[in-house]
């Protein structure tokens, strides 16, 4: 009888351990994605996404100011340890200049790298899943004319247990595998077109929305202000109550000059992200000052 309740024991040991690796395995994203991102790109068009994400703002090549040098290696402090994000310029060899369309897509919809490995959430892929097949596309083609750059970033600094990259999967079941559905861009509804890049490009909430001890957003409270990833200084509340003392013009101006109401400027992090704003339309910008006016966390997010 001891024997039979042993080995019954290992047995339910041994499903639960082979159920809990195939439910953390990386999960690529479905066929009919994959056609859709694998179709010609426009670059001009991706130039627009490229600045809407801000991609240079962590994989810009370190000591220098060109935004197209993408050789990555900055070092991006967390409460998890520290990330160095990746060369994604056009080397073959240290970049993603061999990557298809599906490698690509795969990292920056469904955080799956080009060996099907888990990617961390550092790398704001629960924003850029919810991104349109057409923009995904015209990135890629965009990012493919960007010159190449040696070199790889070093390797991350991160303790036990987040380590352990297979954990990523867990963290993927509570926060991410609800949304993986991309969103189409609206350009005539204007509010429409601020939650897509809010939500989406923009990636707003990735600093600007409290997190878990598990570094997961707290949707409740999405885009009410957070701690900066180093731990110094904190993101405001960019809801229509943090921003009730702002116009929709306030907010467009402030987001390409950097300049605000009361005449100081925005600084730390928000920076680069000016920097790259003032890139794009001024329609994009008007966009998502609109939604943001509008926004009350748990009443449309």
């Amino acid at each position: 009888m001891k024997t039979a309740l042993a080995l019954g024991g290992v047995l339910v040991v041994a499903a639960v351990a082979a159920a809990s690796w195939v439910l953390t395995a990386p999960r690529p994203l479905d066929a009919a994605t994959i056609r859709a991102v694998s179709e010609p790109g426009d670059p001009a068009s991706g130039r627009v996404v490229y600045f809407l994400a801000g991609c240079d703002s962590c994989h810009m090549s370190p000591g220098q100011s060109d935004p197209l040098r993408l050789g990555g290696g900055q070092e991006l402090k967390t409460p998890f340890g520290s990330f160095f994000p990746p060369n994604i310029s056009s080397d073959r060899a240290d970049g993603i200049g061999a990557w298809s369309a599906a490698d690509f897509a795969n990292a920056l919809m469904a955080g799956v790298g080009p060996r099907e490995q888990h990617l961390y959430p550092a790398f704001p892929y629960p924003s850029y899943a919810r991104m349109s097949e057409k923009d995904v596309r015209d990135l890629f083609a965009f990012l493919k004319t960007a010159p190449p750059v040696a070199g790889r970033a070093p390797p991350d600094k991160l303790g036990f247990p987040f380590s352990i990259r297979r954990a990523v999967g867990f963290w993927k079941l509570l926060y991410f595998s609800a949304d993986r559905r991309p969103r189409p861009t609206d350009t005539v509804d204007i509010e429409a077109r601020g939650r897509y890049l809010v939500e989406g490009p923009g990636h707003c909430g990735e600093c600007h929305t409290p997190r878990t001890v598990l570094g997961g957003p707290i949707a409740a409270r999405a885009l009410t202000g957070a701690p900066l990833p180093e731990g110094k200084g904190k993101t405001p509340n960019i809801t229509a109550a943090g921003l009730s003392d702002w116009s929709e013009d306030d907010i467009a101006y402030a987001l390409s000059t950097g300049l605000t109401p009361s005449g100081d400027s925005l600084g730390g992090p928000m920076a680069a992200v000016v920097r790259n704003l003032a890139q794009v339309p001024q329609a994009d910008l008007a966009a998502i000052a609109r939604y943001l006016k509008t926004f009350t966390p748990g009443g449309g997010a």
